[in-house]
């Protein structure tokens, strides 16, 4: 009985273990946003590459299209966030994001690192969309 118990324990505390936050640095804020896309502000939504600047999250957010679905970021750059200056703002291709206080650049698509120093990628916010109205939230 005392093997079946210490095993069910282990067994717990491995599932139910932390998981760790690859944007724990980026301070948590709610984000509960609704975009009614049919507005002609976000016109450049409507096609692949396309991206807008939004209130909300630490330091704005920057939503973005690639391939058929919407993805939201803050544009709080996860390099030394306790810095005042860092914020990511889209290129002129319209496929990567750069900080310009430390240089860092992220691919808009998924918000990977592509060019250091940061090793985090972009804190995502999650998405839905109903054919209208782009929902983000946490």
């Amino acid at each position: 009985m005392n093997k079946l118990s210490l095993i069910l324990l282990v067994a717990i505390l491995s599932f139910s273990g932390c998981k760790k936050d690859d944007n724990s640095a980026i301070p948590l804020v709610a984000v509960d946003l609704y975009l009614n896309l049919t507005n002609p502000e976000f016109i450049h939504l409507k096609v692949d590459n396309g991206w807008t600047y939004a209130s909300g999250g630490s330091r704005g957010l920057v939503i973005y299209r690639a391939n058929g679905e919407y993805k939201a970021y803050d544009r709080h750059c996860p390099y030394n966030p306790s810095s005042s200056c860092g914020l990511v703002s889209v290129d002129v291709t319209n496929v990567t994001g750069k900080d310009d206080c430390c240089g860092s650049k992220f691919l808009m698509s998924n918000g990977q690192v592509t060019q250091g120093p940061a090793t985090r990628n972009l804190k995502e916010y999650s998405t839905s969309f109903d054919g209208t109205v782009l929902h983000i939230y946490n």
